[in-house]
């Protein structure tokens, strides 16, 4: 079985810390699952359909949705005050910092962008915000934007398209964007965030191998939860944004898959 931590590894520095975190849950469970690469552009969606992992952190959307559902581990409960001690996160729709846009409404009519189809922080929390937005408008079938650039891939993906102009505004994974702003802060200075999507539960880690025993996966959670604790972790917790692990249940992951199905019973309009 494989370990993979490529989910919120922003940068090498992130990728660093998430590696000694996984590796020291690993050590302590006492199993010895390598820890495989899976860097862009390899495709992250690839690495979710793989039936081998045997601890992977996944997108909640894909999980929700993936049938047989893959084994709960732990999820990050990250440190930043704005998720309110708890296991959540969302999209902050950001603009370039020297774009004139106060209000999302000010970016109607002009040119959104998203990630990946299959993402929820990137596409579907999106797509579900903007229906909420349309509802209360005169003629909710009308358009919010006048163009739509798709296949950005991730939240550096949307960045680069903000600086870029190929974009006015786009969704940042609320989370992947504090790794960011506390590890590359000159990268970060040049955006800036004029809305949120309401939260949903934290990408958990996981477990999509089916011969992985029980025990196994008990101790392996066991050591996760048990991440806060340990003096040994403690700069790689600073690093990404890290407060500790807890205990997810399938159940907080039916929102996700609620607004999912509500998203695609509705025509596609941005």
């Amino acid at each position: 079985m494989l370990a993979n931590t490529r989910m919120y590894s922003v940068n090498p520095a992130t990728k660093a810390a998430w590696q000694q975190v996984l590796r020291w849950c690993l050590q302590r469970a006492d199993l010895a699952w390598p820890v495989i690469d899976h860097d862009p552009p390899a495709s992250i969606s690839e690495l979710w359909a793989r039936g081998d992992l045997g601890v992977v952190q996944m997108c909640g959307l894909p999980f929700s949705v993936r049938d047989p559902a893959p084994r709960l581990i732990a999820a990050p409960l990250p440190s930043p005050a704005r998720y309110g001690g708890r296991a959540v996160y969302f999209s902050d729709l950001a603009v370039r910092a020297d774009a004139p846009f106060e209000r999302l409404e000010d970016t109607y009519g002009r040119r959104i962008g998203w990630t990946l189809p299959d993402s929820q922080s990137g596409y579907f929390a999106l797509r579900y915000f903007l229906q909420q937005q349309r509802a209360g408008r005169p003629d909710p079938t009308q358009p919010l934007y006048g163009e739509v650039v798709p296949h950005l891939v991730n939240p550096r993906g949307v960045i680069q398209a903000l600086l870029d102009g190929r974009i006015d505004v786009g969704p940042l994974d609320s989370y992947s964007h504090d790794l960011i702003r506390h590890t590359e802060p000159d990268i970060a200075r040049r955006i800036r965030v004029i809305a949120q999507t309401t939260p949903t539960a934290m990408p958990p880690f996981v477990c999509t191998d089916a011969s992985a025993s029980d025990d196994d996966l008990q101790r392996l959670r066991t050591a996760f939860l048990s991440v806060h604790a340990e003096p040994t972790l403690g700069e790689a917790r600073a690093t990404v944004l890290l407060d500790r692990f807890v205990a997810m249940q399938p159940a907080d992951y039916a929102l996700t898959r609620q607004r999912h199905d509500e998203v695609l019973a509705a025509p596609e309009r941005w």
